[in-house]
């Protein structure tokens, strides 16, 4: 399976420009580095607050000032638990509140962040099971960005199996960087193994892996190509993050084969972030 092209590479940071006056109650992390992989999709590490915590898969609101007031979105936060950065992968939005401005944030720049993290992409929100499937359009791989590159993912589950439909190829890069960083870490690629399986497909181009990701469910062709069964609630477990025709077509599909959905309250065998569309 072919990677797409490189990109642009991660830039060096720069002296820190001067800082705008910061609200009351929230973190002002600087950028440190940027990397823009389409016309409209890029992603940003930034420090991470002393103290911060997060489960691997919640997320976070994230902002900036415009003018004089903070703009807020909800986004995942890519980076795992362990990480002593944060990582956020963006669209990019023309006339988007907040997009339209983040997309031209640069190293040394300031980020605001509010403190507390929330989110049911969670381990703690899934039964004990065998194999876990993450099923992500677009943006929505970011929350399995941090989950895949934790430990404690790979210590409940046997196999792990990261889907990322987008539309056109170039579009799949984030997640091709994923697994090559995963395979390059000290520690994390003897972990991980060959239990992380990752499964990309694109809708509106040629493509090995051709299709939305719940016509390739329902037609079989995703077990098929990953040589395993169908799901099986005994042992199968789902995160489902995307645009929200994705989540309620994936969820009906999940429920047909006999999954339940839970919730950090009440674990069952699959979740879905409702918070944001990716």
């Amino acid at each position: 399976m072919n990677a797409p092209a490189k990109t642009d590479e991660f830039v060096a940071p720069e002296a820190a420009a001067s800082k705008p006056a910061i609200p009351d109650g929230v973190y002002a992390e600087t950028v440190l580095a940027v990397e823009h992989y389409t016309d409209h999709l890029f992603r940003f590490r930034m420090t991470r607050p002393p103290g911060f915590r997060f489960r691997s898969g919640e997320f976070a609101m994230i902002g900036l000032m415009v003018g004089d007031k903070p703009i807020y979105r909800a986004y995942s936060i890519a980076s795992p638990a362990w990480d002593e950065e944060l990582e956020f992968f963006s669209i990019k939005v023309p006339d988007g509140p907040l997009t339209s401005h983040l997309q031209k944030i640069k190293p040394g720049d300031t980020v605001l962040m509010r403190k507390k993290p929330t989110g049911t992409l969670v381990l703690d929100a899934l039964t004990p099971g065998k194999r876990l499937y993450m099923f992500s359009t677009g943006t929505g791989i970011a929350p399995f960005a941090s989950l895949i590159r934790d430990p404690e993912t790979y210590e409940k589950f046997e196999e792990v199996i990261l889907t990322h439909t987008c539309r056109e190829v170039a579009e799949l890069k984030y997640g091709f960087d994923l697994m090559e960083e995963i395979r390059e870490h000290e520690f994390l690629g003897e972990m991980v193994g060959d239990k992380l399986k990752h499964y990309p497909t694109v809708t509106r181009e040629e493509y090995p892996f051709q299709g939305r990701i719940t016509d390739l469910m329902e037609s079989g062709k995703l077990y098929t190509d990953l040589g395993l069964p169908p799901l099986d609630p005994a042992v199968d477990r789902g995160m489902i993050c995307g645009s929200t025709a994705m989540l309620k077509d994936t969820k009906a599909l999940l429920e047909k084969a006999g999954l339940t959905e839970g919730a950090n309250n009440k674990p069952a065998e699959f979740v879905i972030e409702r918070a944001f569309v990716g």
